[in-house]
């Protein structure tokens, strides 16, 4: 199914806020505002599936993926994730099972069953082509297409959220690209804020329209929270990256577990 958002760049300057509690010893509470973000309009109700891909991996995307998931659910949509092939999961009596996957799970409402969220779970925490091999498993397009097919069935929305950067292959014959093209939804870039991020955001985004797909909107996250001239970065960024910009996220601190952290975050009104 192709995706359903229009053409028009949402209004500068909307604001929105998400508060995370970062548990019961730490009261403090961040506010997260996302400036230009298509939530803020009618848009959200017409915007469909989408792939989350990230400029490296580490950056960020499981924690994006689940704003963005609930602030969908916010505006009244079906939303669930999917966390198509994850390398580095644990043994437990339910099967393996990956954390970055198990947060997708509770930031979704309705909520799928695991296997549906995440159909290839690799041991290893290496590259997920190297965790297929040692696992002897060959990750294949048809159970990941069909896997995405069930979860559409039951949502309004499938936030699909990729592995490593977005020139990361799934296996020896089709990469991120391929799959994709064959699920028929758009991109969304989460930006790294750290020390080379110009680079890696003008390569990510630059494979990805040469790979022929559209990138609806790209979204900043401090990864370091030193990085010298953060603002004067983003500005830079803004201007150099043909797609619209979404928002950006301060640095998160420490010690937030990212399956629990769906259940942290609060939606705030606009």
């Amino acid at each position: 199914m192709k995706d359903r958002i229009g053409d028009t760049v949402p209004v500068a300057g909307a604001t929105s806020y998400c508060k995370l509690q970062t548990g019961a010893r730490d009261k403090q509470e961040l506010r997260i505002c996302w400036e230009a973000f298509p939530f803020h309009s009618a848009q959200c109700m017409s915007l469909s599936d989408f792939y989350v891909t990230g400029t490296d991996t580490g950056i960020g995307k499981t924690f994006v993926s689940c704003i963005l998931l609930h602030m969908l659910r916010g505006r009244g949509q079906r939303a669930v994730g999917m966390k198509p092939v994850a390398s580095g999961c644990t043994y437990s009596d339910t099967g393996w099972r990956n954390e970055d996957a198990l947060a997708l799970q509770a930031a979704s409402d309705p909520t799928p069953a695991y296997d549906l969220i995440n159909p290839y779970a690799l041991p290893a925490a290496v590259a997920p082509e190297i965790a297929a091999i040692e696992a002897g498993v060959t990750v294949a397009l048809e159970p990941l297409s069909a896997s995405f097919t069930q979860l559409r069935a039951q949502a309004d929305v499938v936030v699909v959220e990729g592995v490593g950067g977005w020139a990361t292959p799934l296996n020896a014959t089709f990469d991120q690209a391929t799959l994709v093209r064959a699920l028929e939804i758009p991109v969304v870039l989460v930006v790294g804020l750290r020390l080379g991020c110009m680079n890696h955001a003008r390569l990510s985004t630059a494979a990805i329209m040469a790979d022929g797909l559209r990138c609806i909107g790209w979204i900043a996250n401090t990864i370091d929270p030193h990085m010298a001239r953060i603002e004067e970065n983003l500005a830079l960024l803004r201007q150099r990256l043909p797609i619209p910009y979404w928002g950006h996220l301060p640095h998160i601190p420490p010690g937030i577990n990212p399956a629990t952290l769906a259940t942290r975050l609060h939606p705030q009104g606009d």
